[in-house]
């Protein structure tokens, strides 16, 4: 494993940003460095970057990470940095990296999407510019960056402003579905604009979906030396020999073109079974997408004609029966009688990860929960 050395430029604990060189040098340095850094800084997410470092050069063969939580509660588990090693390289060969590119670290190193960007910076020697993880991750980017990864949130928030986000040349989306308004603004980008298909456990993405320029697509298209396969769900299942000990079954209804490339349908335990016909919330949520402004999402809820019936969940304030009955009746003229929602709640406020993903499940759970107060 090559040894690099940090350095920081404007060092200080008030910074907003940090950015790192990772040049070959003495390894003893850059424990020490950390070290330091982490005693001066006074601020959670800059501890986290250098105590990752230092976790990543320690004597152990893995590495601690958190699951997002998005589909139960988040779990620890440990990762081979040999695989994450592996991962690395992937995308850098597949989004071809350059030595002394520039990449933005504006995810928390506590989850697998942020630990990856750090390795990717080691493993390609890239300048890093850190900023703190949060929903503006451009607010103070005065330079020209080559790669980033961020959440649907960051981008929603940051197309406000396209000459920001254009000052990136390749964006990275994962961690949850882009909305498909900010998916229609991200057209008229320069970035190169990418949906990303992994989890935890599969040290990131495994596959890529470009969603802008000449190369964009509907399907998702595997990394070098992964392939996909189904399960008698027709759920995928993953077979990446460089990054898993073994084939790995998803909850992800998707259609396979081939072995190397599918596109998503959505998740099977988000299916909601309604008369005997199978409906894929997230494919109906993409058609009303334009009617409605605020987050949202369908999903079923036990029936005793149905089987389940499913509901619209909106988050909105606004208790005003106006809008409910503006918004169906727009949903009404679009969708087929077999897809429009039997009821429509507003929700203050949703569940939600750590990372940002709505909690479907414990959001419906909290609802229901309330009203038998």
């Amino acid at each position: 494993m090559a040894i690099y050395l940090i350095t920081v430029l404007k060092p200080g604990s008030s910074m907003n940003s940090l950015k790192l060189n990772f040049s070959q040098l003495d390894l003893n340095q850059v424990i020490a460095f950390c070290h330091t850094q982490i005693t001066i800084c006074n601020t959670q997410w800059q501890q986290d970057i250098f105590e990752f470092i230092l976790e990543w050069f320690d004597e152990k063969t893995y590495v601690q990470a958190k699951t997002s939580g998005s589909t139960g509660e988040p779990k620890s588990i440990q990762l081979e940095k040999e695989k994450m090693n592996q991962s690395a390289k992937m995308t850098g060969e597949f989004f071809n990296f350059k030595k002394g590119n520039t990449a933005l670290l504006c995810l928390s190193p506590q989850f697998i999407a942020g630990k990856m960007m750090i390795v990717r910076a080691l493993i390609w020697q890239m300048e890093l510019i850190c900023v703190k993880p949060d929903g503006h991750p451009l607010a103070i980017l005065n330079q020209d960056i080559d790669f980033a990864a961020m959440i649907p949130l960051q981008v929603r928030n940051s197309i406000q402003k396209p000459s920001q986000l254009n000052r990136i040349k390749t964006i990275l989306i994962g961690g949850g579905v882009l909305d498909k308004d900010v998916e229609k603004q991200v057209q008229g980008l320069n970035s190169r604009c990418c949906a990303s298909f992994g989890m935890t456990e599969t040290l990131s993405h495994v596959a890529i979906k470009t969603l802008n320029g000449s190369e964009k697509s509907k399907s998702y298209k595997a990394l070098k030396n992964i392939s996909f396969s189904l399960d008698e769900r027709s759920c995928l299942k993953i077979d990446a020999p460089a990054l898993l000990s073994a084939p790995i079954v998803t909850n992800d209804m998707v259609e396979l073109k081939s072995e190397t490339e599918f596109e998503w349908l959505g998740r099977f335990d988000n299916v909601i079974n309604s008369a005997g016909i199978k409906l894929f919330p997230e494919q109906i949520e993409e058609k009303i997408a334009p009617f409605i402004n605020q987050p949202f999402f369908l999903i079923g809820t036990p029936d005793k004609h149905l089987g389940d019936k499913m509901i619209l969940l909106i988050e909105s304030n606004d208790k005003n029966q106006s809008l409910k009955k503006e918004i169906q009746s727009k949903i009404e003229a679009y969708l087929e009688i077999y897809q429009r929602p039997r009821e429509i709640i507003l929700v203050s406020e949703f569940e939600r990860t750590l990372t940002g993903k709505i909690q479907r499940k414990a959001t419906l759970t909290g609802i229901t929960d309330s009203t038998k107060r």
